[in-house]
């Protein structure tokens, strides 16, 4: 088991229950429920956790576990009241939150509980031998969610896709963050849970069909990482230009100029996706393993077919012509 939690180290030479142990303690800062597991004896896990200001991110692999958190341990909680949610990327997942009501999820959906209702969720890992379930969760405190409990309360414990409407832009952010969270600086990683909390906040409001009480600010900066995100996946087509962008979006250049600008340090849609179209080539150019794909090939990859315009732009973003560079990149690699 290895777990990766805030500087936490991990010993091999542990037994599976010292393990499980371990692992428990660790994912009890996130989660304040009874964990138990059948197969402690052998116990093997993996788990991830940072801080995003007062947003918590955490991801995690074992093989099967319970958690429960009862009435008791609701009232006896001292707590502030936070949202739970997951993203399960492998294995299922069997949630039941009171007396009634359940339900079972799978990789791609999405389950959102809290800690001021009693709950009892079984994941499990599905397929041969010792599959694992996966899934990476995030921990937001309620007061910052700028929507009524009352209506969040409609999505709890509920099988809810990451497939449809924002909810594919949320679940690639998570796991976009998840996989950089180690390395962020204190301040970005503030500022990067602002925006989960934007995120999650526009993907609940579209569930509920209440984006009328969202504020704002949330809407616009939910709105500009869903444009980040479309430019990111249309970078390789040339004919992507603001204009495209804002149909998309079905909101009006002169809005898509105003919100990105703004949130943007005065950087310019247009100039944000040359300067992404040429940090994609120059990658992609010290790449060896595209060292056989003439430049040109590489440059209209990345929606940049004019080799000439690419040469002149490039030479004047990193001061190198593009064949020098990828000579250069290339000689250090062997």
């Amino acid at each position: 088991m290895r777990v990766g939690v805030q500087g936490d180290s991990w010993d091999e030479g542990l037994s599976g229950r010292d393990r499980f142990e371990y692992w428990r303690d660790a994912l009890a800062k996130t989660r304040e429920c009874e964990t138990t597991s059948a197969h402690v004896e052998s116990f093997e896990a993996e788990l991830r956790r940072s801080e995003l200001g007062a947003v918590t991110i955490f991801w995690t692999s074992f093989r099967s576990a319970r958690f429960e958190r009862s009435e008791r341990m609701v009232r006896c909680s001292d707590r502030p009241p936070v949202y739970h949610l997951t993203l399960l990327t492998s294995g299922a997942q069997a949630l039941r939150r009171g007396r009634d009501q359940r339900d079972r999820t799978g990789p791609g959906e999405l389950t959102l509980m809290d800690n001021t209702t009693p709950y009892d969720v079984r994941v499990f890992g599905t397929g041969p031998g010792g599959a694992r379930a996966e899934g990476v969760g995030i921990d937001i405190p309620q007061e910052l969610l700028p929507l009524p409990g009352k209506l969040v309360g409609e999505l709890l414990g509920r099988r809810l896709s990451a497939q449809a409407g924002s909810g594919p832009l949320l679940a690639e952010f998570l796991l976009g963050l998840n996989r950089q969270a180690h390395v962020l600086e204190p301040a970005e990683a503030s500022r990067l849970g602002t925006v989960v909390v934007d995120l999650v906040a526009a993907w609940a409001a579209r569930e509920l069909n209440a984006g009328c009480v969202l504020p704002r600010e949330a809407r616009w900066r939910a709105l500009l990482e869903s444009v980040r995100a479309f430019v990111r996946h249309n970078l390789h087509d040339p004919d992507l230009t603001p204009a495209v962008v804002a149909a998309a979006h079905h909101i009006s250049l002169s809005h898509l100029h105003h919100l990105f600008t703004r949130h943007s340090g005065g950087e310019t849609l247009a100039a944000s996706i040359r300067r992404q179209r040429l940090q994609r080539a120059h990658r992609d150019l010290a790449d060896p393993a595209l060292r056989g794909a003439p430049v040109h090939v590489v440059a209209a990859a990345c929606g940049l077919p004019r080799a000439s315009e690419f040469s002149r732009a490039f030479k004047a973003a990193y001061g190198i012509s593009p064949r020098e560079h990828r000579s250069q990149a290339l000689l250090k690699a062997t």
